[in-house]
């Protein structure tokens, strides 16, 4: 019996994916850079950042992540069994059920505002407060409909049709940069905040519409009817049930951060948000491209069970290989040279050098779980293609409580424990140790703590999984050679940047330091793994059409 039966092979739909969010990213860091030269760390730049993540939790918990693991694998199947008629109910349904449902979390946004930001951002008192509520309140609708456009995301992907809905942020990102540029008082932070955040909010209806309309094309049966007592209907929700509670889990962890943060120093949840922009790029670029393109594909695997546990090992282990491959450089690169690629991104008006240093320590504790992130997302896919929905809901458990208790202490109490390293330090060497640390630097501690949580889960995730479908052909020695080639070119890197002195002047512009210095970087990954004699680096080699 067939095993699987789309014909499109999973590294073309990631490719599709990550062309996608390749535009998507670039379009997000040329905003992110025009509003550092704007806002930089400021109290404004805070209140933004606080605003936009608050009903973001509402857009993570219904919208991608959720719906594609819960509504994905039961409508992929439908396709792949061509019952076109029961897919469109399907679509329809679950469409309409989650309209309902975002309709009545949206009005509650808005009207439970000030609650919101209490339990969101504890630490912001004053003006400072008032303005994140007033922001809050225009966010909620946009958010909102960022919501449905998970939902076009998750029939488009079913279709296949990876390039229009990754690429659709594009056009969100592209009214945030007009609401930048356009604003004609842009020394009047205040209203300037106010005007920027609507911007957002026309983003956000024009990146649903964007895909609604191919949507419309590819479901001809689609209904809009509520229609719970529907089989597969059913199925979705029994999954999204506890999917739902583990993105929840997931964003319980990044509410910790945001709570956290709070506390700390103004330019913390600034600063937080700038190195997230840069750390969630390889991780949605090659993590997410490539599980965006497993998911149905996996989803839609017929046979045995033996045949389908043999398609879920193969489909992982290349997977697995092509998201190490990206991901390993680009952790190096953060961490030895992450001074480099922050200025280059942002470093421009109210955003100064110190700024850069700042966000390159953020950035460098995130580089702890980079990989764990990227591959637990492949095993996360392959649990729901199974129909699992529990065993990453029970091990999103163990990696929230693991960040409240390690945010905990190399957070909030960073200095304190600095200053107890510092005197066992002391007593070890016979000589004061100087341990002294400013409070900002505890959100370095947060994202690391995040990491080493990451790794954990990343961990149970993948010794769970091959007791159901065997051992899956990726280990140790695989990643050691990325991360030898990636600390060789690393060297390299770091050797061109204080060999050549002006590269590095204030004068110099930060994006050509950027070019000098990791343009031979990438130079020095690639002829190490080919060296080394990486699968992946002659696949790559190939597809640039260098190599027949």
């Amino acid at each position: 019996m067939t095993v699987e039966k789309t014909k499109r092979s999973g590294p073309s739909g990631s490719a599709l994916v990550a062309i996608g969010i390749f535009l998507s990213r670039i379009a997000g860091l040329v905003r992110d850079r025009i509003f550092a030269h704007y806002f930089g760390n400021s109290v404004f730049a805070d209140c933004y950042r606080a605003a936009a993540r608050i009903p973001n939790y509402l857009q993570n918990l219904f919208g991608e992540g959720v719906l594609s693991a819960s509504f994905i694998p039961v409508y992929s199947r439908l396709i792949a069994q061509q019952n076109e008629e029961e897919a469109g109910r399907t679509a329809g349904a679950v469409g309409a059920i989650l309209a309902l449902l975002t309709a009545v979390l949206v009005l509650l946004g808005v009207l439970f505002a000030p609650f919101m930001t209490t339990l969101f951002a504890a630490g912001f008192t004053g003006p400072k407060r008032d303005l994140t509520i007033r922001l809050v309140r225009i966010l909620f609708p946009g958010v909102g409909v960022l919501v449905m456009s998970a939902w076009t995301l998750g029939i488009l992907n079913s279709h296949r049709k990876f390039l229009l809905s990754y690429a659709a942020p594009v056009l969100w990102n592209a009214a945030i940069i007009a609401s930048l540029i356009s604003y004609p008082e842009p020394t009047h932070l205040n209203s300037f905040t106010v005007w920027v955040t609507w911007g957002n909010v026309v983003g956000c209806v024009l990146q649903f519409f964007v895909q609604l309309p191919t949507v419309l094309q590819l479901v001809p049966q689609l209904r809009f009817i509520l229609d719970f007592r529907s089989g597969p209907v059913r199925m979705v929700l029994h999954s999204f049930g506890p999917i739902f509670m583990a993105r929840g889990v997931v964003q319980i962890s990044a509410w910790i951060d945001s709570q956290l943060a709070s506390y700390l120093p103004t330019g913390s949840m600034s600063s937080l948000t700038y190195a997230q922009t840069i750390y969630l790029l390889p991780i949605s670029l090659f993590g997410m491209s490539v599980s965006a393109a497993e998911l149905p594909a996996m989803s839609s695997s017929l046979g045995s069970e033996e045949e389908i546990a043999a398609a879920l090992r193969k489909r992982l282990s290349h997977g697995l290989r092509q998201i190490a491959y990206f991901v390993v450089p680009s952790a190096m690169a953060f961490l030895a040279l992450g001074d480099i690629v922050v200025a280059a991104i942002y470093q421009t008006g109210r955003f100064t050098q110190k700024d850069t240093y700042f966000v390159w320590g953020v950035l460098a504790g995130s580089t702890v779980g980079l990989l764990a992130g990227t591959l637990g997302r492949l095993y996360s896919s392959a649990y729901y293609a199974l129909r699992d929905t529990k065993t990453p809901l029970r091990f999103a458990l163990v990696r929230v409580t693991l960040t409240l208790v390690l945010g905990l202490i190399f957070g909030l109490k960073l200095p304190w424990v600095a200053q107890l390293l510092g005197r066992l330090l002391s007593h070890v060497v016979h000589h004061p140790v100087w341990a002294g640390v400013d409070p900002r630097w505890g959100v370095a501690g947060l994202t690391a703590s995040a990491g080493i949580a990451g790794w954990v889960e990343f961990y149970l995730l993948r010794r769970r999984l091959e007791t159901r479908v065997g051992k899956v052909d990726f280990g140790v020695n695989d990643v050691s050679r990325l991360w030898l080639a990636a600390a060789i070119a690393a060297a390299v890197a770091y050797g061109i940047k204080h060999a050549i002195p002006f590269v590095t002047r204030a004068h110099f512009h930060p994006v050509i330091s950027a070019v000098v210095i990791l343009g031979p970087y990438a130079a020095a990954y690639f002829l190490m793994t080919m060296l080394l004699r990486v699968p992946q680096a002659s696949t790559l080699l190939r597809r640039v059409g260098l190599r027949r």
